[in-house]
């Protein structure tokens, strides 16, 4: 409907922010599709207010300029998947069946430049990890082997709301940007409790990510980088798992949403990528 002085002239509405999501190749039957859990797509619809957009991950992968070009934020999510070793440095997998090399040759490329362009990003468990290893990070692969760790696996056998509960606590770091914005939503930003289901973790932090949150084992679990020319987020949890019903996972998902709209509210942010 136009309001009174509208006519004559086009009324245009705020659009959406988009944010990419780059997909899982997995093969069904003899077919490879393109996929992401629907509760990180829902996650982005809902808790961000963003219009999701999946990015899938080709053998020749889409080139990055052009991916950035077509979004406002982009979205690393968790995978069954893992990141190659070979990619840090690790021995060889266990199992080679759990890596998916096409997302690898997409994602590790694109959250570097999408950092260094400012665009808003979220990395979410193996997200989070491939985070850390497109700049120089290194992984546990069993991080339930290692002296001092606990095991930070999920009962796959146990219902999807045990296996998304809550898990063990995680200590924030007093004034990073984790702590801000949980801050924001709740009483206490110190420490909280979230779910837990990798079995990788980050060994070697790179150097450019900041520690946001730690579980009691020492295990990283919240990262930043102080020198990001927009939001950069990455925790190895999963708040997108029921997000409106956890004040925490809400305030995550309504910061991410409030820097895509900023981004989309200021001309000429984006920076050229090399």
């Amino acid at each position: 409907m136009l309001r009174p002085g509208d006519q004559g002239r086009s009324v245009v509405s705020p659009r959406l922010p988009i944010v990419g999501i780059p997909c899982d190749r997995r093969v069904i039957g003899p077919h490879p599709f393109h996929a992401v859990g629907e509760k990180y797509i829902a996650a982005v619809r809902e808790g961000a207010g963003a219009l999701p957009l999946l990015v899938p991950v080709l053998g020749d992968p889409l080139g990055v300029r052009d991916v950035l070009a077509a979004v406002d934020g982009l979205l690393f999510t968790g995978s069954p998947s893992n990141v190659a070793p070979h990619l840090y440095g690790g021995p060889p997998a266990r199992d080679p069946a759990r890596l998916d090399e096409h997302r690898d040759a997409t994602t590790l490329p694109l959250v570097k430049a999408a950092v260094a362009s400012g665009i808003p990003v979220l990395c979410l468990c193996r997200g989070f990890q491939e985070l850390n290893v497109a700049f120089g990070g290194t992984l546990f692969q069993h991080l339930e082997e290692v002296p001092g760790r606990i095991d930070h696996r999920e009962d796959k056998n146990a219902p999807l709301d045990v296996q998304y509960g809550p898990a063990h606590d995680v200590t924030v770091a007093p004034n990073g940007m984790l702590a801000k914005i949980v801050r924001a939503r709740t009483n206490d930003a110190r420490t909280f409790v979230v779910n837990s289901l990798h079995s990788q973790g980050i060994d070697r932090l790179a150097g450019a990510l900041a520690i946001e949150a730690t579980a009691p084992d020492g295990t990283v679990e919240a990262v930043s980088m102080a020198g990001a020319h927009g939001f950069l987020l990455g925790l190895q949890w999963h708040p997108e798992w029921r997000h409106a019903e956890n004040p925490v996972s809400s305030a995550i998902f309504a910061a991410f949403g409030d820097a895509l709209r900023a981004r989309i509210a200021t001309p000429n942010t984006k920076a050229a990528v090399s």
